[in-house]
């Protein structure tokens, strides 16, 4: 498993374990056979619950096996995952693709699950995740976030994700997978080399790519649900967000034409990116009385402004005390892609002068 680097830079590649099968299987819970992984770094305060609601819906059991990875943690996460039953592996502390790698390589059984250690599975979850691989052709499943927080930041995270999960129930074909929840035919995540470990965020993303580039089908299934904790702090939202940019640009590199739309990620978001670095721009410009940069100032305003309307729309009937705040949310978060998306580009360009010289 490792580095992918030669196999991703493709955009046609051929996996084993995709395509494959030729016969019906039986792929509903009973019949299956399979082990959930959970990487698990300084996640202490979280992965107990996580246990606890896996175990209530029989996991583990002789079906399903269950794999902690002690990703070089610091604050007793292995304590907490060392239960019975619980298979306890140390990861290499080098990030969420080499542990999850790490429990893959131990897993056995004909599915593999991932799930993070900050969620908490939903009654139903492990059977309705599994259950679209009855279906030979499929390779991979995403399941969905659910929250039950209250805090602004986390209701807006969510909000993005109905958002993006409402696009993946109408798309024809589903090429996005993350791993908060996921299920994959082992054959085919081992055929496809595992996690690319040069990543330390969006390695599930540019493995689904890989998959969908090979022909996979990947199936989305709503009904597969976790609760999970998104993040509260304003720096810590800020944070992930430039961090989620700078990775997912770097897959967009390999597979510039996903950088056009995923089955996923609305098309607007980037258009958001776009306007929100036009107005950062246009701003001081306009302050100095530059000529016409005080148009360019109202029209990428009025531009994001029209921009978010969608999001604003689905929060009126979801979530209505939200709504208001939700355009100064939706720039925070582009201002934030956009800065990290940039620092790709930056790295990008630094790298090709190195290879130049």
């Amino acid at each position: 498993m490792g580095s992918m680097g030669a196999l991703a830079r493709s955009q046609r590649v051929s996996i084993p374990g995709v395509k494959a099968t030729t016969h019906k299987t039986e792929m509903a819970m009973g019949a299956a056979r399979g082990t959930v992984v959970i990487p698990a770094h300084n996640a202490a305060r979280t992965l107990g619950v996580c246990l606890d609601a896996l175990r209530a819906q029989g996991v583990p059991s002789s079906d399903f096996s269950l794999i902690v990875v002690d990703d070089a943690s610091s604050d007793g996460t292995a304590a907490v995952a060392s239960r019975s039953d619980v298979v306890v592996l140390a990861g290499p502390g080098t990030g969420p693709a080499a542990a999850r790698n790490v429990g893959a390589r131990a897993a056995t059984g004909e599915v593999l699950v991932f799930l993070d250690a900050d969620t908490v599975p939903e009654q139903g979850w492990l059977r309705e995740l599994v259950a679209p691989l009855a279906e030979p052709e499929v390779v991979a499943v995403k399941g969905r976030y659910r929250s039950a927080q209250r805090s602004v930041l986390a209701r807006f995270a969510q909000l993005e994700f109905e958002w993006k999960y409402a696009r993946l129930e109408r798309a024809e074909r589903v090429d996005f997978v993350d791993t908060g929840t996921a299920a994959y035919r082992r054959n085919a995540f081992l055929g496809a080399g595992g996690f690319d470990e040069g990543f330390r965020a969006s390695e599930d993303v540019d493995l689904a790519f890989r998959l969908a580039a090979a022909g996979a089908k990947i199936v989305f299934n709503p009904r597969a649900v976790v609760l999970h904790r998104h993040t509260e702090d304003l720096p810590g939202y800020f944070g992930k967000k430039v961090r989620a940019a700078y990775t997912r640009t770097l897959v967009y590199r390999r597979y510039p034409r996903k950088a056009l739309g995923d089955s996923y990620t609305p098309p607007l978001m980037g258009l958001q990116i776009a306007l929100t670095g036009a107005t950062t721009v246009a701003l001081p410009l306009a302050l100095a009385r530059f000529p016409l940069a005080r148009t360019a100032l109202c029209t990428a305003l009025t531009g994001f402004v029209l921009s978010v309307l969608p999001m604003v729309r689905r929060s009126i009937t979801s979530d209505p005390t939200l709504a208001p705040l939700v355009p100064a949310l939706a720039f925070l978060r582009a201002f934030a892609q956009g800065i990290g998306a940039a620092g790709a580009f930056a790295q990008g360009m630094l790298q090709r002068r190195g290879d130049a010289a």
